[in-house]
Protein backbone atom coordinates (compact mmCIF):
# COMPACT_ATOMS: atom_id res chain seq x y z
CA UNK A 1 0.00 0.00 0.00
CA UNK A 2 1.20 3.67 -0.94
CA UNK A 3 0.68 7.02 0.97
CA UNK A 4 1.05 10.17 0.12
CA UNK A 5 4.04 12.58 0.51
CA UNK A 6 2.70 14.67 3.36
CA UNK A 7 1.42 11.36 5.09
CA UNK A 8 4.80 9.82 4.49
CA UNK A 9 6.81 12.81 6.21
CA UNK A 10 4.28 12.61 9.31
CA UNK A 11 5.68 8.87 10.13
CA UNK A 12 9.21 9.31 9.35
CA UNK A 13 8.87 12.80 11.45
CA UNK A 14 7.11 10.60 14.44
CA UNK A 15 10.65 8.53 14.21
CA UNK A 16 13.16 11.83 14.77
CA UNK A 17 13.47 12.07 10.37
CA UNK A 18 13.90 15.98 10.47
CA UNK A 19 11.27 16.97 7.26
CA UNK A 20 10.23 20.51 6.28
CA UNK A 21 7.05 21.92 8.00
CA UNK A 22 3.24 21.82 6.13
CA UNK A 23 0.19 21.11 6.03
CA UNK A 24 -2.81 19.15 3.40
CA UNK A 25 -5.83 21.93 1.73
CA UNK A 26 -8.34 20.35 -0.39
CA UNK A 27 -9.32 24.03 -1.45
CA UNK A 28 -7.23 27.24 -2.19
CA UNK A 29 -8.71 28.32 0.86
CA UNK A 30 -7.04 25.87 2.77
CA UNK A 31 -3.87 26.17 1.03
CA UNK A 32 -3.92 30.08 2.27
CA UNK A 33 -4.64 29.65 5.74
CA UNK A 34 -1.72 26.53 6.10
CA UNK A 35 0.88 29.38 4.48
CA UNK A 36 -0.30 31.51 6.77
CA UNK A 37 0.21 29.51 9.92
CA UNK A 38 3.80 28.48 8.21
CA UNK A 39 4.47 32.02 7.93
CA UNK A 40 7.65 33.25 5.54
CA UNK A 41 7.55 34.27 2.29
CA UNK A 42 8.38 31.33 0.15
CA UNK A 43 6.25 28.58 -0.05
CA UNK A 44 5.70 25.37 -2.43
CA UNK A 45 2.69 23.87 -3.68
CA UNK A 46 2.88 19.95 -4.15
CA UNK A 47 0.44 17.77 -5.42
CA UNK A 48 -0.36 14.60 -3.93
CA UNK A 49 -0.44 11.88 -6.04
CA UNK A 50 0.89 7.80 -5.55
CA UNK A 51 3.32 8.65 -8.44
CA UNK A 52 6.86 9.91 -8.92
CA UNK A 53 7.87 12.62 -11.68
CA UNK A 54 5.84 15.12 -10.14
CA UNK A 55 7.76 17.92 -10.72
CA UNK A 56 8.52 17.35 -14.14
CA UNK A 57 4.49 17.26 -14.92
CA UNK A 58 4.00 20.43 -13.57
CA UNK A 59 2.46 19.04 -9.82
CA UNK A 60 5.18 20.94 -7.76
CA UNK A 61 5.35 24.60 -8.29
CA UNK A 62 6.85 27.60 -5.92
CA UNK A 63 4.96 30.66 -4.64
CA UNK A 64 6.23 33.59 -3.50
CA UNK A 65 2.74 35.30 -1.88
CA UNK A 66 -0.01 34.30 -0.25
CA UNK A 67 -1.94 34.95 -3.52
CA UNK A 68 0.13 32.98 -5.64
CA UNK A 69 -0.15 29.64 -3.08
CA UNK A 70 -3.90 30.32 -4.01
CA UNK A 71 -3.42 30.27 -7.65
CA UNK A 72 -1.16 27.65 -7.94
CA UNK A 73 -3.77 25.53 -5.66
CA UNK A 74 -6.51 26.19 -8.00
CA UNK A 75 -4.46 25.33 -11.00
CA UNK A 76 -3.36 22.19 -9.58
CA UNK A 77 -6.82 21.19 -7.97
CA UNK A 78 -8.46 18.78 -10.57
CA UNK A 79 -5.95 18.47 -12.65
CA UNK A 80 -4.18 15.80 -13.98
CA UNK A 81 -1.30 14.19 -13.99
CA UNK A 82 0.98 12.49 -16.50
CA UNK A 83 4.18 11.55 -15.46
CA UNK A 84 6.42 8.23 -16.00
CA UNK A 85 4.91 6.15 -13.37
CA UNK A 86 1.37 6.92 -13.74
CA UNK A 87 0.95 6.02 -17.01
CA UNK A 88 -0.54 7.91 -19.92
CA UNK A 89 -3.83 8.04 -18.44
CA UNK A 90 -2.29 10.40 -15.40
CA UNK A 91 -4.19 10.69 -11.87
CA UNK A 92 -5.94 13.34 -11.23
CA UNK A 93 -5.21 16.02 -8.06
CA UNK A 94 -7.29 15.92 -4.94
CA UNK A 95 -5.55 17.47 -2.31
CA UNK A 96 -2.38 19.23 -2.21
CA UNK A 97 0.91 19.92 0.03
CA UNK A 98 2.06 23.39 1.15
CA UNK A 99 5.05 23.85 2.71
CA UNK A 100 7.79 26.30 3.82
CA UNK A 101 10.58 26.60 1.26
CA UNK A 102 13.74 25.28 1.84
CA UNK A 103 17.23 26.78 1.29
CA UNK A 104 18.77 24.07 -0.54
CA UNK A 105 22.78 23.83 -0.39
CA UNK A 106 22.73 20.07 -2.43
CA UNK A 107 20.99 17.36 -2.89
CA UNK A 108 21.03 13.41 -2.27
CA UNK A 109 19.07 9.80 -2.40
CA UNK A 110 18.55 7.82 0.41
CA UNK A 111 16.54 4.76 0.89
CA UNK A 112 15.53 1.82 2.55
CA UNK A 113 14.58 -1.33 1.02
CA UNK A 114 13.34 -4.86 2.05
CA UNK A 115 16.10 -7.33 0.19
CA UNK A 116 14.20 -10.34 0.01
CA UNK A 117 17.42 -12.23 -1.65
CA UNK A 118 19.18 -11.41 1.19
CA UNK A 119 16.34 -11.28 3.84
CA UNK A 120 17.59 -7.86 5.31
CA UNK A 121 17.11 -4.23 5.27
CA UNK A 122 19.42 -2.60 1.97
CA UNK A 123 20.06 0.86 2.82
CA UNK A 124 20.82 2.73 -1.01
CA UNK A 125 22.65 6.31 -0.93
CA UNK A 126 23.87 8.07 -3.61
CA UNK A 127 25.06 11.92 -4.30
CA UNK A 128 22.65 11.97 -7.39
CA UNK A 129 19.83 13.25 -5.57
CA UNK A 130 17.08 14.87 -6.88
CA UNK A 131 16.59 12.79 -10.24
CA UNK A 132 15.23 9.09 -11.32
CA UNK A 133 17.69 6.64 -9.36
CA UNK A 134 17.12 4.13 -11.81
CA UNK A 135 19.14 6.60 -14.85
CA UNK A 136 22.12 6.85 -12.36
CA UNK A 137 21.61 2.78 -11.66
CA UNK A 138 21.98 2.54 -15.54
CA UNK A 139 24.48 4.95 -16.04
CA UNK A 140 26.73 5.51 -13.28
CA UNK A 141 26.22 2.21 -11.38
CA UNK A 142 29.18 3.43 -8.67
CA UNK A 143 27.50 6.39 -7.74
CA UNK A 144 25.10 4.50 -5.29
CA UNK A 145 26.03 2.89 -2.43
CA UNK A 146 24.28 -0.24 -0.81
CA UNK A 147 24.37 -1.87 2.64
CA UNK A 148 22.39 -4.42 4.17
CA UNK A 149 21.31 -4.92 7.50
CA UNK A 150 20.76 -7.88 9.21
CA UNK A 151 17.43 -7.49 11.16
CA UNK A 152 18.61 -10.10 13.70
CA UNK A 153 21.66 -8.00 14.52
CA UNK A 154 20.08 -4.75 13.74
CA UNK A 155 21.56 -1.62 12.13
CA UNK A 156 25.48 -1.02 13.47
CA UNK A 157 27.30 2.18 13.22
CA UNK A 158 30.03 1.07 10.88
CA UNK A 159 26.49 0.69 8.64
CA UNK A 160 26.14 4.62 9.24
CA UNK A 161 29.80 5.04 8.67
CA UNK A 162 29.83 3.31 5.26
CA UNK A 163 26.54 5.39 4.10
CA UNK A 164 27.97 8.81 5.57
CA UNK A 165 31.45 8.13 3.88
CA UNK A 166 29.79 6.87 0.61
CA UNK A 167 28.00 10.56 1.00
CA UNK A 168 30.71 12.14 1.62
CA UNK A 169 29.03 14.06 4.48
CA UNK A 170 31.10 16.45 6.25
CA UNK A 171 31.68 15.93 10.05
CA UNK A 172 29.76 17.62 11.77
CA UNK A 173 26.66 16.12 9.59
CA UNK A 174 27.24 12.71 10.94
CA UNK A 175 25.63 12.69 14.52
CA UNK A 176 22.63 14.28 12.46
CA UNK A 177 22.75 11.30 10.00
CA UNK A 178 23.30 8.98 12.33
CA UNK A 179 20.08 10.31 13.61
CA UNK A 180 18.44 10.16 10.94
CA UNK A 181 19.50 6.87 9.68
CA UNK A 182 18.37 5.32 13.30
CA UNK A 183 15.08 7.06 12.73
CA UNK A 184 14.11 5.90 8.71
CA UNK A 185 15.24 2.12 10.08
CA UNK A 186 12.69 2.53 13.38
CA UNK A 187 10.18 3.48 11.15
CA UNK A 188 10.62 1.27 8.25
CA UNK A 189 10.52 -2.26 10.87
CA UNK A 190 7.92 -0.71 13.05
CA UNK A 191 5.21 0.43 10.18
CA UNK A 192 6.30 -3.40 8.17
CA UNK A 193 6.85 -0.96 4.96
CA UNK A 194 8.93 -2.32 2.03
CA UNK A 195 10.65 0.83 1.02
CA UNK A 196 11.13 4.24 2.54
CA UNK A 197 12.31 6.68 0.12
CA UNK A 198 13.72 10.35 0.23
CA UNK A 199 14.78 11.82 -3.02
CA UNK A 200 16.25 14.22 -2.48
CA UNK A 201 17.49 14.22 0.87
CA UNK A 202 18.92 17.72 1.27
CA UNK A 203 21.83 19.70 3.10
CA UNK A 204 20.80 23.34 3.36
CA UNK A 205 22.78 25.95 3.45
CA UNK A 206 22.87 26.03 7.16
CA UNK A 207 24.05 22.65 7.20
CA UNK A 208 20.88 20.68 8.16
CA UNK A 209 19.13 17.86 6.92
CA UNK A 210 16.29 17.69 5.31
CA UNK A 211 13.61 15.35 4.32
CA UNK A 212 12.24 17.15 1.12
CA UNK A 213 10.24 14.63 -0.08
CA UNK A 214 9.30 10.88 0.63
CA UNK A 215 7.44 8.11 0.02
CA UNK A 216 6.41 5.28 1.63
CA UNK A 217 5.38 1.84 0.74
CA UNK A 218 3.79 -0.82 2.81
CA UNK A 219 3.54 -5.00 3.22
CA UNK A 220 -0.47 -5.12 2.48
CA UNK A 221 -0.24 -8.79 4.08
CA UNK A 222 0.61 -6.99 7.59
CA UNK A 223 -1.77 -3.92 7.43
CA UNK A 224 -4.24 -6.09 9.74
CA UNK A 225 -1.39 -4.98 12.48
CA UNK A 226 -0.83 -1.42 11.26
CA UNK A 227 -4.65 0.16 12.09
CA UNK A 228 -3.02 3.67 11.68
CA UNK A 229 -1.18 2.93 8.48
CA UNK A 230 -4.49 1.42 7.13
CA UNK A 231 -6.33 4.92 8.09
CA UNK A 232 -3.79 6.47 5.75
CA UNK A 233 -4.95 4.49 2.36
CA UNK A 234 -6.16 6.90 -0.43
CA UNK A 235 -8.96 4.27 -2.74
CA UNK A 236 -9.01 7.07 -5.24
CA UNK A 237 -5.59 6.56 -5.97
CA UNK A 238 -5.75 2.98 -6.76
CA UNK A 239 -6.58 0.83 -9.78
CA UNK A 240 -10.41 0.30 -9.18
CA UNK A 241 -10.20 -3.35 -10.18
CA UNK A 242 -7.29 -3.80 -8.59
CA UNK A 243 -9.32 -2.34 -5.68
CA UNK A 244 -12.33 -4.35 -5.93
CA UNK A 245 -10.63 -7.62 -6.09
CA UNK A 246 -8.83 -6.82 -2.49
CA UNK A 247 -12.31 -6.76 -1.16
CA UNK A 248 -12.69 -10.63 -2.01
CA UNK A 249 -8.98 -10.98 -1.02
CA UNK A 250 -7.88 -11.58 -4.16
CA UNK A 251 -4.84 -10.72 -5.41
CA UNK A 252 -4.97 -8.79 -8.89
CA UNK A 253 -2.76 -6.77 -10.58
CA UNK A 254 -4.07 -5.18 -14.21
CA UNK A 255 -1.68 -5.33 -17.08
CA UNK A 256 -1.95 -4.09 -20.89
CA UNK A 257 -2.84 -7.62 -22.50
CA UNK A 258 -5.95 -9.22 -23.69
CA UNK A 259 -5.89 -12.27 -21.81
CA UNK A 260 -6.89 -12.60 -18.85
CA UNK A 261 -5.61 -15.12 -16.55
CA UNK A 262 -7.46 -16.85 -13.30
CA UNK A 263 -4.46 -18.85 -11.17
CA UNK A 264 -4.05 -20.11 -8.14
CA UNK A 265 -0.56 -19.78 -6.91
CA UNK A 266 1.74 -16.73 -7.48
CA UNK A 267 4.40 -18.86 -8.99
CA UNK A 268 1.81 -20.63 -11.40
CA UNK A 269 0.61 -17.18 -11.86
CA UNK A 270 3.90 -16.30 -12.99
CA UNK A 271 4.76 -19.21 -15.12
CA UNK A 272 1.20 -18.75 -16.88
CA UNK A 273 1.90 -15.30 -17.63
CA UNK A 274 5.48 -15.88 -19.70
CA UNK A 275 4.01 -19.31 -21.16
CA UNK A 276 1.09 -16.96 -22.86
CA UNK A 277 3.71 -14.75 -24.07
CA UNK A 278 5.89 -17.29 -25.25
CA UNK A 279 3.08 -18.29 -27.28
CA UNK A 280 2.60 -15.01 -28.97
CA UNK A 281 -0.35 -13.84 -26.36
CA UNK A 282 -0.44 -10.97 -23.83
CA UNK A 283 -1.46 -11.15 -19.95
CA UNK A 284 -4.06 -9.07 -19.24
CA UNK A 285 -4.02 -9.29 -15.33
CA UNK A 286 -2.21 -11.14 -13.02
CA UNK A 287 -4.95 -13.23 -10.39
CA UNK A 288 -4.04 -15.07 -7.28
CA UNK A 289 -7.30 -16.79 -5.87
CA UNK A 290 -5.34 -18.68 -3.48
CA UNK A 291 -5.09 -22.07 -2.34
CA UNK A 292 -8.40 -21.92 -0.64
CA UNK A 293 -11.36 -20.28 -2.59
CA UNK A 294 -14.55 -21.23 -3.29
CA UNK A 295 -17.18 -21.12 -5.64
CA UNK A 296 -17.95 -17.73 -4.44
CA UNK A 297 -14.46 -16.07 -4.99
CA UNK A 298 -14.17 -17.94 -8.33
CA UNK A 299 -17.38 -16.42 -9.31
CA UNK A 300 -15.89 -12.37 -8.22
CA UNK A 301 -12.89 -13.26 -9.96
CA UNK A 302 -14.25 -14.20 -13.26
CA UNK A 303 -16.15 -11.14 -13.05
CA UNK A 304 -13.56 -8.72 -12.09
CA UNK A 305 -11.36 -10.36 -14.96
CA UNK A 306 -14.23 -9.84 -17.64
CA UNK A 307 -14.94 -6.31 -16.31
CA UNK A 308 -11.82 -5.21 -18.25
CA UNK A 309 -12.99 -4.21 -21.91
CA UNK A 310 -9.19 -5.23 -23.33
CA UNK A 311 -9.75 -9.25 -22.68
CA UNK A 312 -10.58 -11.02 -25.84
CA UNK A 313 -10.40 -14.35 -23.81
CA UNK A 314 -9.04 -16.11 -20.34
CA UNK A 315 -7.25 -18.78 -19.31
CA UNK A 316 -8.14 -20.46 -15.87
CA UNK A 317 -4.72 -22.56 -15.09
CA UNK A 318 -5.37 -24.21 -11.21
CA UNK A 319 -4.01 -26.75 -9.65
CA UNK A 320 -5.58 -28.04 -7.10
CA UNK A 321 -3.70 -29.10 -3.93
CA UNK A 322 -5.61 -27.51 -1.13
CA UNK A 323 -8.39 -26.42 -3.68
CA UNK A 324 -10.58 -28.98 -5.12
CA UNK A 325 -10.96 -29.39 -8.77
CA UNK A 326 -14.32 -29.88 -8.91
CA UNK A 327 -14.90 -26.75 -6.92
CA UNK A 328 -13.08 -24.65 -9.69
CA UNK A 329 -15.54 -26.20 -12.19
CA UNK A 330 -18.10 -25.37 -10.33
CA UNK A 331 -17.38 -21.63 -10.31
CA UNK A 332 -16.02 -21.20 -13.11
CA UNK A 333 -19.45 -22.72 -14.57
CA UNK A 334 -21.59 -20.57 -12.79
CA UNK A 335 -19.68 -17.39 -13.65
CA UNK A 336 -20.24 -18.52 -17.13
CA UNK A 337 -23.71 -18.60 -16.87
CA UNK A 338 -23.85 -15.61 -14.69
CA UNK A 339 -21.83 -13.19 -16.69
CA UNK A 340 -22.78 -14.30 -20.49
CA UNK A 341 -19.36 -15.22 -21.68
CA UNK A 342 -19.06 -13.97 -24.74
CA UNK A 343 -14.97 -14.72 -25.38
CA UNK A 344 -13.05 -17.79 -25.50
CA UNK A 345 -12.60 -19.88 -22.37
CA UNK A 346 -9.72 -22.14 -21.91
CA UNK A 347 -9.81 -24.20 -18.68
CA UNK A 348 -6.33 -26.74 -17.39
CA UNK A 349 -6.87 -28.53 -13.81
CA UNK A 350 -4.82 -31.05 -12.61
CA UNK A 351 -4.74 -32.23 -9.08
CA UNK A 352 -7.80 -33.25 -6.56
CA UNK A 353 -10.82 -33.87 -8.24
CA UNK A 354 -9.56 -33.62 -11.29
CA UNK A 355 -11.25 -36.01 -13.29
CA UNK A 356 -14.45 -34.81 -11.57
CA UNK A 357 -13.80 -31.17 -12.73
CA UNK A 358 -13.23 -32.05 -16.38
CA UNK A 359 -16.32 -34.28 -16.41
CA UNK A 360 -18.37 -31.11 -15.16
CA UNK A 361 -16.38 -28.91 -17.58
CA UNK A 362 -18.06 -31.16 -20.09
CA UNK A 363 -21.31 -31.47 -19.21
CA UNK A 364 -21.95 -28.14 -18.85
CA UNK A 365 -23.09 -27.19 -21.94
CA UNK A 366 -21.04 -24.18 -22.43
CA UNK A 367 -18.47 -23.68 -25.09
CA UNK A 368 -15.00 -24.12 -22.55
CA UNK A 369 -12.19 -25.61 -23.67
CA UNK A 370 -10.40 -28.12 -21.45
CA UNK A 371 -6.13 -28.55 -21.88
CA UNK A 372 -3.69 -31.24 -20.83
CA UNK A 373 -0.82 -28.87 -19.84
CA UNK A 374 0.13 -25.95 -19.55
CA UNK A 375 1.88 -25.43 -22.74
CA UNK A 376 -1.72 -27.08 -24.14
CA UNK A 377 -3.27 -24.27 -22.47
CA UNK A 378 -1.24 -21.57 -23.64
CA UNK A 379 -1.56 -22.82 -27.35
CA UNK A 380 -5.25 -23.13 -27.14
CA UNK A 381 -6.38 -19.70 -25.62
CA UNK A 382 -3.61 -17.75 -28.17
CA UNK A 383 -5.31 -19.25 -31.00
CA UNK A 384 -8.74 -18.96 -29.62
CA UNK A 385 -8.64 -15.50 -29.48
CA UNK A 386 -6.85 -14.79 -32.65
CA UNK A 387 -9.10 -17.09 -34.46
CA UNK A 388 -12.47 -15.18 -32.65
CA UNK A 389 -10.37 -11.55 -33.66
CA UNK A 390 -10.62 -12.79 -37.53
CA UNK A 391 -13.85 -14.42 -37.35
Amino acid sequence: MNIHEYQAKAVLSKYGVAVPRGGVAYTPAEAETVAQSLGGALWVVKAQIHAGGRGKAGGVKLAKSLDEVKRLTKEMLGMTLVTHQTGPEGKEVKRVYIEEGSDIGSELYFSAVLDRTTSSVSFMASTEGGVNIEDVAHKTPEKIITVSVDPAAGLQQHHVRQLAFGLKLPAELHSEFNKMVEGIYRAFLATDANQVEINPLVITKQNKLIALDAKINFDDNALFRQPEILEMRDEDEEDPLERQASKFGLSYVKMDGNIGCMVNGAGLAMATMDIIKLYGGEPANFLDVGGGANKEKVTEAFKLILSDPNVEGILVNIFGGIMRCDIIAEGVISAAKEVSLSVPLVVRLEGTNVELGKKMLATSGLPIITADHLADAAEKITTAVKSAKAA
